[in-house]
């Protein structure tokens, strides 16, 4: 394999003493979808650092402390930086895999409970990686800003401490994600306590309030979606890709998570319907497209998306190959409306939702009709478009009664 893709030098990556680990990551970065060139990129930079390294053995084990700083040699300078430390990062991947890396070893007791506490949530909680994720950003913060004022011992925090990261912290952000912040923060604390690292009555914090639809929706007018949606560029793939996204989230009201979830077998052809997975409610909502979306998704399979066995309907554009994920559809929105000009600072893909109702609300859709297709389970959801009807409420409005002939007396 490694010869097919080394003509000439082949037979020098297969009788090195690394042969073995080198066939092995080859397959490894066939099976994630990385394309031939950049197998060959990567294939060849490990094969260096493995050989000018006189720190790794063949076939051993791997710690991440010994693969930065072999790898860091040849990152210091030069236009090769990122290349090698993206090696080095799909190299670890692989190493997980196998089942060959160990983790670095914690200095301190606190990046030592750090570390536990983010196993307690995978394997305790059963939280998803992005959770855990989300859990040690605020906790790493929290940690790295108040800690040193306490020499360093987590026993000695107290409720200022986390009253002041908590004002500074709600200067930046909503009272929304605030609630978000706040929780973190206090189940990290109860787990302090529950081990006796943290002292009782530090995780009591009081949760910011939010009120239901305290704030109305923030839909889009149409004709700005139209010049959005005819501002991208559909000479490249990537270009098709956005467009179909962007046209989806417009014409179907779909969310980011929805449309990550579509596949090709989603759409059925004879039908004229379209499954979609509901993330959010945890149903599946099947939509009836129009013979226009039929012959831009056709399109789309034909001519547009990469060849490839992945069954999800959008694919990234970039190595390695995979489906886009929610992250991706949002950044998708925002780098074309980037690239728009148009006066969208402000908004978020949710935007296309909201316009989504919002026209067919405008065009008399009951609103029973609008929560179908938005997939509401109440009523109550989608009443809240209601209140940016501004032509509606005017008209439902009672008449100021005359003015009595006794005011201008």
């Amino acid at each position: 394999m490694v010869r097919t893709l080394f003509p000439r030098s082949g037979e020098k990556y297969e009788r090195s003493p690394f042969g073995r680990e080198i066939n092995d990551f080859c397959k490894w970065l066939q099976q994630a979808g990385y394309s031939k060139h950049n197998i060959r990129g990567h294939l060849r930079r490990l094969f260096k650092v493995l050989t000018r390294s006189r720190r790794l053995r063949a076939d051993g084990d791997r710690s991440i402390s010994v693969l930065q700083d072999v790898f860091g040699r040849y990152c210091t300078t030069g236009p090769e930086t990122a290349n090698f430390r993206g090696t080095e990062r799909a190299y670890c991947r692989f190493l997980r895999t196998q089942g060959r890396l160990r983790e670095a070893h914690a200095k301190d007791p606190t990046s030592s409970l750090l570390q536990r506490y983010r196993q307690y949530l995978q394997e305790v909680r059963g939280f998803s990686s992005t959770t855990v994720g989300h859990h040690a950003q605020t906790i790493s913060e929290f940690v790295h800003q108040k800690v040193p004022q306490t020499g360093r011992i987590l026993r000695r925090l107290t409720r200022e401490h986390v009253e002041q990261y908590l004002a500074v912290k709600s200067k930046r952000i909503t009272r929304q994600s605030m609630q978000h912040v706040v929780a973190h923060l206090r189940a990290f604390l109860r787990y302090g306590i529950a081990r006796g690292v943290v002292r009782e009555g530090v995780d009591v914090i009081d949760t910011p309030r939010t009120y239901r639809d305290e704030l109305p929706p923030r839909a889009l007018p149409w004709p700005i979606v139209k010049k959005l949606l005819h501002s991208v560029d559909r000479s490249s793939k990537a270009g098709w890709r956005d467009y179909m996204i962007l046209h989806l989230m417009a014409y179907y009201g779909l969310r980011a998570s929805e449309i990550a979830a579509l596949r090709t077998d989603s759409i059925d052809w004879h039908a004229k319907t379209c499954r979609v997975e509901q993330r959010k409610t945890q149903s599946d909502l099947v939509l009836p497209l129009s013979d226009r979306t039929l012959v831009l998704v056709r399109r789309y399979l034909r001519h547009r998306r990469p060849e490839s066995p992945l069954p999800q309907l959008f694919l990234r554009a970039r190595r390695p190959a995979g489906g886009l994920g929610h992250y991706g559809v949002g950044d998708v929105f925002y780098t074309r409306v980037a690239q728009s000009g148009l006066p969208l600072d402000g908004y978020s893909p949710y935007s296309l939702r909201h316009s989504f109702a919002m026209r067919l609300l405008q065009r008399g859709v009951g609103v029973k009709a609008i929560g179908d297709l938005l997939g509401h389970h109440s009523l109550e959801a989608t009443c809240v478009y209601l209140r940016l009807d501004m032509s509606a409420l005017r008209s439902v409005a009672l008449p100021l009664p005359k003015a009595s002939r006794f005011l201008h007396a």
